[in-house]
C-alpha cells in the first residue's frame, strides 16, 4: 500500500495494463531537456548494463561514457558535461543531476506501482473511543491505537503497529507493520517508519547504589520527529530522560541505528546502518554518518560533517568537513604491529622532543 503522497494523478501505471510513460510525459512532470523520440515509451528503471528496449536508465559519471555505446536502454538520462553524447537510442534527458532526477523518477514508478489509498479500519484494529483517528486515515489488521492518541489523515498504519496513548501522528505519514510509536511521542507529515522500527523506547538510565546496583532513571521525556523524516527496519530512538529527543526535519536514519535519550539532530542529516548514537549528543544539520560509526554522548558535531564508516567519534567536531577514524584493514600480523606502535605513540613523541632539543643546542651559531 502506498501513502497519498505518491499517487500518480492519472498517469499511465506500469505492470497494471497501461503502456507504461513517454519520455514527453517525463520532461513535462520532472523537467530537462529531451533529445530524440518524446513518444519512446519506458516502463522500467533499469542499471545501464542490463537495461532493455523498454527500459530508462542513467549514467552519472564522465568515466562511465564507454557504456553509453553499449546499452541498449531505450532512453539515458545524462549529465550537462554530456549533452553532445548519444545512446545508440539516440533517446536522451540532459540534467544537471542525473542521480538525483533519476531518484524522482523512481518515485514516480514505485508510485504507479501501487494499489490505490483506502481509507478504513480492519476489523481485528483495537482503536479506544478516546483516541481520535481521521477518517481519511487506514488502520490495518491487529493495529492499537491507544486513548488520546490522534491520527491525522491519510495516515497508514500498518499491520501489528502499536500507537501509544497520546502519541499523534502527522498526515500522510505511513507505519510499516510491527512498527511502534510510544506514549507521548510525536511524528510530523509525511513521516516513515519501516518494519520493527521503535520511536520512544526508554533510554538507557541507572543510577547506581553503594552496592553497585542498577536503579532505573524514569525516561520522562519524548521522541519528537519533524516532518519528511524517514526511520529504517529495527532502528529505534529513545525517548527523552527529561527532556524530548528530537529528530530534525528531512532526517533519513538507515536500519540498526541506535538513538539514545536526548539526541538532537539537526535537518536533512543522514545515518547510515549500525550507527550508534550516545545520550545527549547533538548532530548539526546536512550531516553524513556513515555506517558503524560510534558517537560519544554529550558532544556536539556542528553542520556539514561527513563521518566515515566504522569511525568512532570522541570529541566535538566544530568545523564542517570530512573526518574518518577508522583503522585500515591488514594482515593481522601487520595490525598487531601497527596497534604496538600506536600504544607507544607518546612515548616515540617525548623521544623526538628530547632529540630536537638536542640537535638545537649542538647546532653552531649563525655570524651577525
Amino acid at each position: 500500500m502506498r501513502s497519498p503522497a505518491s499517487k500518480s494523478g492519472g498517469a499511465p501505471q506500469p505492470g497494471n495494463g497501461v503502456d507504461g510513460l513517454t519520455l514527453e510525459q517525463i520532461v513535462a512532470r520532472l523537467g530537462g531537456v529531451l533529445v530524440g523520440d518524446a513518444r519512446t515509451v519506458v516502463q522500467r528503471l533499469r542499471p545501464i548494463v542490463t537495461a532493455g528496449a523498454s527500459d530508462i536508465t542513467f549514467l552519472n559519471r564522465d568515466k562511465f561514457l564507454p557504456l553509453l555505446a553499449e546499452t541498449h536502454a531505450a532512453a539515458v538520462i545524462l549529465p550537462e558535461s554530456l549533452k553532445d553524447a548519444r545512446p545508440r537510442s539516440g533517446n536522451a534527458i540532459i540534467t544537471a543531476d542525473p542521480y538525483l532526477y533519476y531518484a524522482r523518477l523512481s518515485q514516480w514508478f514505485w508510485a504507479l506501482q501501487q494499489p490505490p489509498f483506502e481509507p478504513g479500519r480492519h476489523a481485528t484494529a483495537q482503536v479506544d473511543p478516546a483516541a481520535r483517528v481521521s477518517e481519511r486515515a487506514r488502520i490495518d489488521a491487529f493495529a492499537v491505537i491507544e486513548a488520546g492518541a490522534e491520527i491525522a489523515a491519510d495516515v497508514h498504519i500498518g499491520a501489528g503497529c502499536h500507537v501509544g496513548r497520546d502519541a499523534r501522528i502527522g498526515p500522510g505519514s505511513v507505519l510499516h507493520p510491527r512498527s511502534i510509536v510510544g506514549w507521548g511521542c510525536r511524528l510530523g507529515a509525511r513521516c516513515v517508519l519501516q518494519s520493527g522500527a521503535v520511536v520512544g523506547s526508554d533510554g538507557f538510565g541507572y543510577a547506581r547504589q553503594p552496592d553497585g546496583a542498577g536503579v532505573k532513571i524514569a525516561q520522562v521525556g519524548v521522541a519528537v520527529l519533524e516532518d519528511d523524516v524517514e526511520v529504517g527496519a529495527n532502528t529505534t530512538i529513545d525517548r527523552g530522560a527529561l527532556d524530548n529527543t528530537e529528530i530534525g526535519r528531512g532526517v533519513k536514519i538507515d536500519n540498526l541505528v541506535q538513538i539514545a535519550h536526548n539526541v538532537r539532530i539537526g535537518p536533512h542529516t543522514a545515518l547510515a546502518g549500525c550507527v550508534g548514537v550516545s545520550g545527549s549528543a547533538e548532530i548539526g544539520a546536512y550531516c553524513f554518518i556513515g555506517g558503524g560509526v560510534g558517537i560519544a554522548g554529550h558532544l556536539r558535531i556542528a553542520d556539514g560533517v561527513v563521518i566515515g564508516g566504522m569511525s568512532l567519534v570522541s570529541r566535538s567536531v566544530r568545523q564542517p568537513g570530512m573526518y574518518t577514524g577508522a583503522f585500515p584493514l591488514d594482515t593481522h600480523a601487520n595490525w598487531e604491529r601497527n596497534a604496538a606502535t600506536v600504544r607507544q605513540l607518546h612515548q616515540l613523541r617525548d623521544r623526538i622532543r628530547h632529540l630536537e632539543q638536542r640537535l638545537e643546542t649542538l647546532q653552531p651559531e649563525q655570524p651577525t
